[in-house]
């Protein structure tokens, strides 16, 4: 191939990229997204922020970081405050786009880290359950710190209730039919150098899918856009009044 005919296939490459931005959404926006395109289809009730995903400005998801449910978020096992130095990644929520979703994500750290200084560290996990290793977090960097241990959940008002949400029910669970889940695959990605090097003597080899099996699509470009919003620890009682809802 010649210099001119390999400048016109980077071209061609160039124009033919989407054009991706992130921003600021509302609960409403998000909650759309997570209804519509996760696995989970439901929105946990910890407080969070949700940053919409836009692919040549139709609104593709949501990205949603939050305090997480439990001592997830309690920073005092890596050697941080109990609280506001520790996000979790709850739900990528997305639909089908040209866009890789490692990507989608790495944008949306960097605009977590700019908009909550005070963060530290985001958790994150993957849940055999649904056939998930984390791929999407091995792209990105993500250190791997193995799984957590098995969870519990009872079957309570006509559904699968995890143990936090049934005990928080003010209702007994004793005997109620229970099953024992999967344990998860646990992800840790530092926002700065210091906490980096504290938390890679945990690092273990990323988990890997026999070769003959792949991982499903993940249903968990420009940078993130409109003007700085308050930090996390700050930003929950507006997350409503927050940036633009799909499709405006």
């Amino acid at each position: 191939m010649t210099k001119r005919n390999r400048l016109n296939a980077q071209s061609v490459a160039i124009i033919s990229r989407p054009d991706l931005r992130l921003d600021w959404c509302s609960y409403a926006a998000a909650k759309y997204a997570v209804e519509h395109w996760h696995y989970s289809r439901s929105l946990p009730g910890a407080r969070k922020v949700y940053i919409g995903v836009w692919e040549n400005s139709v609104f593709v998801g949501a990205v949603i970081f939050g305090l997480g449910s439990g001592s997830v978020t309690n920073g005092k096992r890596y050697g941080l405050a109990r609280s506001h130095e520790m996000a979790e990644l709850c739900r990528v929520a997305l639909q089908e786009r040209k866009t890789a979703t490692s990507r989608i994500v790495s944008i949306a750290l960097r605009m977590l880290g700019k908009q909550s200084p005070k963060l530290r560290l985001v958790i994150s996990f993957a849940d055999p359950r649904h056939g998930h290793l984390g791929t999407i977090y091995q792209a990105g960097g993500w250190i791997y710190t193995g799984c957590t241990q098995a969870d519990v959940e009872y079957y309570q008002g006509g559904k699968w209730r995890h143990h936090r949400s049934a005990t928080s029910r003010a209702v007994t669970v004793a005997g109620l039919p229970s099953r024992k889940l999967l344990p998860k695959h646990r992800y840790l990605f530092p926002l700065d150098a210091e906490i980096r090097d504290s938390i890679l003597p945990l690092a273990q080899s990323y988990p890997k899918r026999p070769k003959d099996s792949s991982e499903p699509p993940a249903t968990h470009a420009g940078e993130g856009g409109a003007a700085p919003t308050r930090t996390l620890q700050n930003l929950f009682p507006l997350r409503d009044r927050m940036a633009r809802l799909a499709g405006k």
